[in-house]
């Protein structure tokens, strides 16, 4: 008479299984983190080795904003630098 109970795997089969489901998962999870890497650098640009050019007048705005200097010494520099600019 058959044994309805077994199914042909014990012991080892049954840690096989899980490992290799593992290593499926982990597989099939990495090459989507590939493709998607792969194809979302298709629309980057390359930086150029050129640094942007900034302003005398852009410089010091800045530093305004980063609370380097305070609004007195703004519009002091910034007339300075208007004075240089119409001479």
């Amino acid at each position: 008479m058959m044994n309805w109970n077994d199914n042909g795997m014990h012991g080892w089969g049954y840690g096989l299984m899980g490992i290799s489901m593992l290593l499926f998962w982990a597989l099939a999870i990495l090459a989507v983190v590939l493709l998607a890497r792969y194809l979302g650098g298709q629309g980057r640009q390359t930086l150029t080795a050129q640094p942007v050019q900034r302003t005398p007048g852009q410089i010091l705005a800045e530093r305004f904003a980063h609370g380097d200097i305070d609004d007195e010494e703004y519009r002091r520099r910034t007339n300075v630098l208007r004075s240089n600019i119409d001479s």
